[in-house]
Order: C-alpha cells, then structure tokens, then sequence
C-alpha cells in the first residue's frame, strides 16, 4: 500500500477524531452506550418485549421536556426528568395490566402515543423547532462533558446490575416456568431489567434522541440473531456491532455532511440487512445452500 493510499485511510478513518474534540466525545458517548445498550436489547428480544423497548423510549419525552421547562439544556434536568418519566409510565402500565384485561405491551403502547404528543407539546412551549429536532433526534456532536460522565455511569451501573441478574434474566428467556419454580427472584430481576432499560433509553437520548434511542438497542440484537446461538454470543456480537455502527456512522456524518444520529442509526440498519442476507444463523442465503440429509 502506497503512501497516498495510506495518508488517504488516515484523512478518512482517523483525521475526524485525532483533529476534533467533539468527535473524540461522540465517539466515547456511543461506545459506551453499546456496551450497556446492546445487551439490553438482546434481553429485551429474547424476551419478546423488542417493541416495549420502543414505547419506553418515547414514554421519557414528557420528562425529558419538563425538566427542559423547567432548567433549560442541562443534562442533569433533563436526564433525572426522563428517568422518573419511564418509572412512573412503566409502573403505571404494568398496574393497569393487573388491574384490568389490558396486557402490558398494550398498556405501554397507549402510553407511548400519550407520552410522545405531550413531550412534543411541552417542548413548544418553551423552546424552538431546533430545540424539538434534538429531542427527537438527538445531537451527538455536541456531547459535552457532563452528558459523557452521566453516559459512562450509566454504562458501568449496568453491566454491575447485568452481572448480578444474569442468571434469572438467562433462566427467563430460556424456561421461565422452571425459574418460578425454583426460585422468586425472577420478579425482582424483572422490575430490576426494566429499570436498567429505562436507564438505557435516557442515555440514548443524550445521544441519539427519544425517536432514535431505541435504535442502538434493538439494531445490533437483531444483527446478533444472525450470527450466533447462545446469549453470551449474541451480546457479544451485539455489542460489536453496535461500536461499530457509531465509528462507521461517525465518520460518514463526517464526511458526507450528514446528522450523525441517523447516520449511526442506517449503519447499523445496513448491517442488519447484510446479516439478514448473509448470517449463518437463518440468514437468507445459509437457508438457501443443500443440507445434508438429517442435518438440523
């Protein structure tokens, strides 16, 4: 490779986040966020509740926008008003659904388009159509500081938590009727992964926005289901995968002058439509090949 070539990988690849202090940001605020984000997704699709994660993510837009009313852009506010948000709105889903016939997910669904068109009207009180497109879409780009902190902390709060709840989270996904069977901690785990997605999904919107939080999560679960059979293998894919989309939809908002939030968020949606195609867990193309005869 010639020196041209090389000076060209490095004006691309790495120039944006050795040259620019808010790339080396964005670049550490969607870092961590996948390694606390993407496991949760994976949970969150083995455990059929992909769309709850959804509605959970628009649910925190009233708080969000309250504590903007009431403090202007601090992180601090806006954060604390999204998590006591997804708190009260997934506890007052799942009182609903043992109070009466509705399910959960249907509960949370009503909650969402309730919670979203007040978030919206909130925010137009107070602040401009600018102030709206970064709630809704978020502005990685200008990450500072204090949302880092707040991001890496909630990262670190989440794998200690994953790693203390592992087990029944694992028990649930697999044989749910087994785990009741020998032990109660599967309700406590519940309430504690809902807690620990709710967190998550704050921390998405420092980055990505309520609409495109849920994206970082639930993408790379999606990419991991192609490519392996296990959880472990599965969060470690997801994991990857979403580092990678950050870096690679980084850089393409660099360089072709894009939002860096959806262009993170089509990185991994390419990514998800090459595993569908290519993956060699039920990928298109594997599903495709002979098998051998009473090959599984």
């Amino acid at each position: 490779m010639n020196l041209f070539a090389l000076a060209t990988l490095y004006d691309t690849l790495i120039a944006p986040f050795a040259d620019h202090d808010v790339m080396r940001r964005a670049l550490a605020a969607t870092f961590a966020l996948s390694f606390s984000a993407a496991p949760i997704g994976v949970f969150l699709m083995l455990r059929r509740m992909s769309l709850i994660g959804d509605a959970l993510s628009h649910a925190i837009l009233p708080g969000v926008a309250i504590g903007f009313l009431l403090a202007g852009m601090s992180v601090l506010a806006m954060a604390g008003g999204g998590l006591v948000a997804g708190f009260l709105i997934t506890i007052g889903a799942g009182l609903i659904a043992r109070a009466t016939t509705l399910r959960e997910d249907a509960s949370l669904a009503a909650f969402f388009l309730i919670s979203l068109a007040l978030g919206v009207t909130i925010v137009s009180l107070k602040g401009s159509n600018e102030d709206l497109a970064h709630f809704l879409f978020g502005s990685v780009l200008t990450i500072q500081n204090t949302a880092l902190l707040l991001i890496a902390g909630i990262a670190s709060v989440s794998l200690l938590a994953l790693a203390l709840i592992w087990r029944p989270l694992v028990l649930e996904c697999v044989d749910p009727g087994f785990l009741r069977s020998v032990s109660r901690s599967g309700g406590t785990a519940h309430i504690a992964f809902l807690a620990l997605t709710v967190l998550n999904l704050v921390g998405g919107f420092l980055v990505l926005g309520t609409l495109l939080a849920v994206g970082i999560m639930m993408l790379p679960a999606f990419i991991a289901r192609f490519w392996a059979r296990d959880v472990t293998g599965m969060i470690a894919v997801a994991v990857g995968s979403a580092a990678i989309s950050g870096y690679a939809g980084l850089v393409l908002a660099y360089q072709a002058s894009l939002p860096a939030g959806p262009a993170i968020i089509l990185v991994a949606g390419l990514l998800y439509v090459l595993s569908v195609a290519a993956g060699p867990v039920g990928g298109l193309l594997w599903l495709l090949l002979p098998r051998r005869h009473l090959e599984a």
